[in-house]
């Protein structure tokens, strides 16, 4: 299986309810370190997993929709806890939009793999991953 990691970062406010978040139940801020890899068993036409400077556009782009934001305030979030857990789906599912839609090239329509990892400190992280096509 070959893969193809872009990484990029955004940075949110967010607050969430229930007492297992105890003082981060108060508005706060958060910088994630975001990778994104992309695989797929066999290279494309050109040798390329899928072009790096497509998936750091995509990534780029995923990201701007968040970054600088107070995720309390968006209608995307309302009534969910946004967690890193959670997010990692969000941006999982928004680049896998953009790759059905051929933003990342005709050669990401091979793809069978995504991960989408966000790190929220040195020491932890939250990944989703499955399949970007269906």
């Amino acid at each position: 299986m070959y893969s193809l990691s872009v990484r990029d970062h955004f940075m949110i406010a967010h607050s969430f309810r229930g007492e297992v978040f105890g003082p981060a139940q108060r508005l706060h801020g958060a910088t994630y370190v975001v990778d994104l890899e992309v695989r797929r068993p066999e290279l494309d036409e050109d040798g390329l997993v899928v072009d790096i400077g497509l998936a750091s556009q995509a990534l780029a782009a995923v990201l701007g929709e968040l970054n600088y934001r107070n995720l309390d305030e968006s209608p995307d979030f309302a009534g969910r806890n946004t967690t890193t857990e959670l997010l990692a789906r969000v941006v999982f599912d928004r680049v896998a939009e953009r790759i059905r839609r051929g933003e990342l090239g005709q050669g990401a329509h091979g793809l069978t793999q995504m991960r989408a990892t966000l790190h929220e400190s040195h020491v932890a992280s939250a990944s989703f991953e499955g399949d970007p096509r269906p």
